[in-house]
């Protein structure tokens, strides 16, 4: 029997296998990762470490020394070969032609001991990026530099903690190997978790070059391993476009309610699941401009706040033109996509009156909730701020309003002053009590979000050599909807000199 019972095994004993490489060297290839000099394990995060049922202290035992080395790609696991996929896209619109795992390397698949903690999924893949070259390369190093690596960590953990499907970060491994970006700075590899990292590109990859085989090998593999309810349809390449949109749809109106701005929705970073994934350029709103991207690169702001949900429907399109041999109805595949604008609504108008504390949906909410959005943005309103704060007004007419909610919205208050006569008319439909309305509000506005610059500060006392704030930020973003006493400057907007989010896609 082992010394280590599976919910305290060492990471070098995770059941590695490589089920993607059974379908084949046009699907991926085996690439033994080059490493970083030097490693140090700096960040876990014991969540995502439980779902492995690995030691979840492992920068505090001995084995701090071999999660760096299996996790920075030094020592590739016993008996599993690393592989790094090939797939296509989309890239602000245009089309990119092959691209592929450029600095990712697929460690291996892991059974899940608890399905539950993952969305019913059988199984954990365990990918690291930033571990040197690949075939998939182009012109890239394959690194991913310190700075990028910790947003990435901190961002994926965060959106799961504030309920929204995204790949979990399990570890940083950082290096003093120096990489070159618009400044020179130090290597790092971020390993991260889902249950599948298929992404829309991987269709367009075989159908934009002619694989139709290949095209239906793919299909069926990712039909079987994530959407087995579709495999006993008449066309199960329509019910998965089919599937695929309406997650997808969801994911949108969660990412607009929380003010999360992707910042690169090119196809190739579009996760079949439906999940977050690649983190980039992203950034949660501050102030709230429904025209703002954080992504330098995006010139004329394609992916901006507003246009999420449409590039989405843009991208779900590209994914039903990769599918049509398999489809075979261009119109069965249109109406699929057609789909989304009604379950992103929807959804969205769910999400909205929990915000708001509406309740059941009455005649006159969305005019309400499309004045409450002009209101936010015409004062450049908090977007975090503003909706956790609104939970604190009473439904007294003419009561007060909380200082700390007229702050927000100091710059231009005549619309919300307007606003908020009418909305607590509303609230006198409801049948809750301010205090029952509050706490179901406090549960969906989240208190605690990743802000660039609290983001910032982290970086920057990681690059001098200590990650004590990455870490108390991280303790902080695991529990986003609390009010947490003490923690109140992780919830206060930037400070006025603070610099905006403007982030290049080498972030």
């Amino acid at each position: 029997m082992s010394s280590h019972p599976p919910s305290h095994r060492p990471a070098c004993a995770l059941p590695f296998t490589q089920p993607f490489a059974e379908l084949g060297d046009a699907f991926s290839r085996v690439v033994r990762p080059q490493g970083v000099p030097a490693p140090r394990l700096c960040l876990v995060s014991l969540d995502a470490a439980r779902l492995l049922a690995v030691d979840a202290t492992p920068h505090e035992s001995a084995d701090a020394q071999g999660w760096a080395e299996l996790f920075s790609g030094n020592q590739p696991p016993p008996g599993c070969d690393p592989i790094c996929t090939v797939y296509a896209g989309h890239q602000f619109g245009a089309w990119a032609g092959q691209l592929g795992d450029g600095r990712t390397h697929l460690l291996g698949v892991v059974p899940a001991p608890d399905s539950s903690q993952n969305g019913g999924y059988a199984h954990w893949e365990v990918q690291i990026k930033g571990a040197g070259r690949t075939p998939y390369s182009r012109h890239g190093d394959g690194r991913a530099v310190l700075r990028s690596s910790i947003r990435e960590f901190l961002c994926s953990e965060a959106m799961w903690h504030l309920g929204i499907p995204t790949t979990r970060a399990l570890c940083l491994v950082a290096s003093p190997l120096p990489v070159a970006r618009e400044r020179m700075e130090t290597a790092a590899v971020v390993t991260r978790l889902a249950p599948g990292f298929i992404r829309f590109g991987h269709f367009e990859h075989f159908a934009y070059t002619g694989q139709l085989m290949a095209l239906r090998t793919l299909t069926d593999w990712t039909i079987a391993q994530f959407y087995p309810e579709c495999s006993q349809a008449a066309n199960p390449a329509l019910e998965l476009l089919k599937a695929v949109v309406r997650r997808t749809a969801h994911l949108m109106a969660q990412w607009q309610c929380v003010g999360f701005i992707h910042g690169v929705m090119n196809t190739d970073n579009m996760s079949i699941l439906g999940w977050t994934l690649d983190y980039g350029p992203f950034a949660f709103m501050d102030g709230f401009d429904p025209d703002h991207t954080p992504n330098t690169t995006d010139r004329f702001g394609r992916y901006a706040w507003a246009r999420q949900p449409g590039i989405a429907r843009w991208n779900l399109m590209a994914l039903a033109q990769a599918l049509l041999p398999l489809i075979g109805q261009p119109q069965s595949a249109i109406d699929a996509v057609e789909g989304f604008n009604a379950t992103f609504s929807n959804s969205m108008r769910d999400l909205l009156q929990r915000k708001l504390g509406l309740g059941d949906v009455r005649p006159g909410d969305d005019e309400l909730v499309d004045r409450w959005l002009a209101a936010m943005a015409e004062s450049r309103a908090d977007w975090t701020l503003a909706f956790r704060l609104l939970a604190q007004l009473s439904t007294i007419p003419g009561g007060p309003v909380p200082a700390a909610f007229q702050s927000v919205f100091a710059t231009r208050p005549e619309g919300m002053r307007a606003w908020i006569v009418d909305y607590r008319v509303r609230l006198q439909a409801n049948e809750s009590t301010d205090a029952e309305r509050r706490a179901s509000m406090d549960a969906v506005n989240p208190r605690f979000v990743l802000r660039h610059h609290l983001a910032q500060h982290a970086i920057a006392r990681a690059e001098s050599g200590d990650f004590a704030a990455a870490q108390d930020l991280m303790d902080v973003l695991r529990h986003p909807y609390a009010e947490q006493p003490g923690r109140d400057m992780f919830a206060a907007a930037p400070p006025q000199d603070a610099d905006a989010p403007a982030l290049s896609c080498s972030s």
